[in-house]
């Protein structure tokens, strides 16, 4: 494996990408069963077509937030080992997380080129600080500067985050500013609010159209949520959910199933106004908890928004 596959899968913009999100296991998980882990979550997606994975470096963001953290935080094993671990067993092209705020710029040069010669990284999303609390090592721009001048040639992708438009309106310019310094890609992080989400890439095209420029691809995030717990967790991430979307969960029958359709409704109403814009659009659907019952939703909401996607992309060719 020389570059990155997903780079290829990535550059025509009338096909969908799919993606299924994880977390690598607890640092305290033995390294031997870490492998059975992956293989039980292959066996789960064994019956989807998907792209890929995204594999997520969770920091502590205590620091951006007074209120407690729903679940406690727990380290997780190196990104890297987990993706290399995926990618070994189903060939599938991994993105990797990486927050870069601990280390500085020597120590993450260091990092890139284990990542590329012992891990088999190329396709990597990095994140910067939760917060401008505590000592920042390495901006997020200076990580970007390091990509750049590594030698190897990694498939650079970013967050974007559709609340942060709603608080300051300048979101799209972010993300013009991470299209000049490198990024190719997008992840949102979970939707809950599609207002939120139009406004945001509604803006960014219209950007991108003044500048003559082509918009990078967009890949929108979602996720099931069954329960109170997972929905406090939801909002603790900084995750917008209107007020009317938490007490229909909160207050159906079948919370989980309730999620399910609202995420539907949600997606349907992105791509309707969405897809006229000509942004390239993927799938990433993930499960913030270990419930089983909320990771089987998440493959179900998968099959659904999957199928909306790809027939909505082969009704705009008509």
């Amino acid at each position: 494996m020389t570059n990155s596959k997903l780079k290829s899968i990535t550059t025509d913009p009338k096909r969908g990408v799919y993606f299924i999100g994880t977390t690598p296991p607890k640092q305290d998980t033995d390294i031997e069963l870490v492998s059975g882990i992956a293989d039980k979550l292959l066996g789960r997606l064994s019956e989807i077509d998907y792209d890929g994975f995204i594999v997520y470096d969770i920091q502590d963001e205590t620091s951006r937030i007074d209120k407690p953290r729903p679940f406690p935080f727990k380290y997780t094993h190196d990104s890297r080992l987990y993706s290399k671990i995926l990618h070994d067993k189903v060939d599938k092209p991994v993105i990797t997380y990486k927050s870069v705020s601990q280390r500085d710029a020597a120590d993450f040069s260091a990092w890139l080129s284990d990542a590329w010669h012992q891990f088999s990284v190329r396709d990597i999303v990095l994140v910067g600080s939760p917060s401008s609390d505590g000592e920042i090592k390495l901006s997020l721009a200076d990580a970007y500067k390091a990509v750049e001048a590594h030698p190897q040639d990694f498939y650079l992708g970013g967050v974007t985050i559709a609340e942060r438009h709603v608080a300051k309106g300048d979101e799209h310019l972010r993300l013009r500013n991470k299209q000049d310094q490198g990024c190719e890609f997008f992840i949102t992080q979970a939707v809950y609010n599609a207002q939120a989400t139009i406004d945001l890439l509604t803006r960014y095209a219209s950007e991108c159209r003044q500048q003559g420029i082509q918009p990078k691809r967009v890949i929108l995030t979602f996720s099931p949520c069954g329960s109170a717990k997972t929905l406090e967790f939801i909002e603790w991430l900084g995750i917008s959910v209107p007020e009317a979307t938490s007490l229909r969960i909160l207050e159906s029958d079948n919370p989980l199933k309730e999620s399910l359709q609202i995420s539907r409704n949600n997606f349907e109403q992105i791509l309707q106004a969405v897809l006229p814009l000509n942004i390239p659009l993927g799938l990433n659907i993930e499960s913030l908890t270990n419930r089983k019952e909320e990771i089987d939703a998440a493959i179900l909401l998968f099959k659904l928004l999957k199928a909306t996607l790809d027939l909505k992309l082969a009704e705009s060719q008509l």
